[in-house]
């Protein structure tokens, strides 16, 4: 009797990672034997995917700056498909002797390039073989501007200048779609495409809207860092979450960055 072979799709509950690594894979030219480097793996969405569709053949290197999260990753591969490995690397700085891949993939991974993340992305297309492809996804500039809106309207309301200031530099920082396309231009990419789609998120209000997982870490933390006082922070973001229905719908736009480095 045939054994069934495992499979790692996409995991169906995943509400953040999957949706983008979708975009990411509408893009990605995929095939049996290529070698591929998956930056900020986390998990392994899609890394897991990727080494089961590169097959023995190939290869899979998924790297991450946080050691918990290699951890895991490791943890749910259980020592499967092992021609995938995770390691602990800082994509912004891999060392002159990393080895070049045929593809890069980088899954919600451009947020974490910065300080600057032109450099780190030069950086990266140095390890892409000539004629390989560069394909990564991030929450691009317009992501759930309703919240952002909201919020300052409630900083405005109690006259918080210096909490605005601070606010506007966080969803400033936000790379666009625009200006990922500029980076591939200024490095001389071949092939660039570069698009957006939106995806709606669910919550309710009050307690469900400020502990929502997809809308707490990294979202909803970057304003409660706009302020000093912590009361006055509570206070504020209560205010906001209770007010759900002029912040809806909330949206996120996926965006996914590709481009292909010259041959010759």
């Amino acid at each position: 009797m045939k054994v069934q072979a495992k499979t790692w799709p996409l995991p169906a509950q995943d509400d953040w990672s999957t949706p983008f690594a979708e975009v990411l894979l509408e893009h990605l030219d995929l095939r049996p034997g290529l070698s591929i480097l998956d930056i900020a793996s986390g998990h392994g969405i899609p890394a897991l995917y990727l080494a089961e569709q590169v097959g023995p053949t190939g290869s899979v290197t998924g790297i991450d700056a946080s050691r918990s999260q290699v951890a895991s990753a490791r943890a749910i591969q259980r020592g499967e498909l092992p021609w995938l490995r995770f390691e602990c690397v800082d994509m912004r700085a891999l060392p002159a002797t990393y080895p070049r891949f045929q593809r890069i993939t980088g899954n919600l991974s451009v947020m974490f390039l910065r300080p600057n993340r032109f450099e780190a992305m030069r950086g990266l297309v140095e390890h892409l073989e000539p004629g390989g492809q560069l394909v990564l996804t991030f929450p691009s500039l317009g992501t759930f501007d309703s919240i952002w809106q909201r919020i300052d309207q409630e900083m405005s309301r109690y006259g918080l200048t210096i909490e605005r200031e601070r606010l506007a530099a966080h969803v400033a920082e936000r790379p666009s779609a625009d200006e990922a396309r500029g980076w591939l231009e200024r490095l001389k990419m071949e092939r660039i495409a570069v698009v957006e789609r939106p995806l709606e998120v669910a919550s309710g209000p009050g307690p469900r809207f400020l502990q929502h997982p997809l809308l707490r870490g990294g979202f909803l933390e970057d304003a409660y860092e706009c302020f000093d006082d912590v009361r006055l922070a509570e206070e504020v973001m209560t205010r906001v979450s209770l007010d759900l229905e002029r912040m809806r719908p909330l949206i996120a736009q996926r965006c996914a960055l590709s481009g292909w480095k010259k041959s010759g």
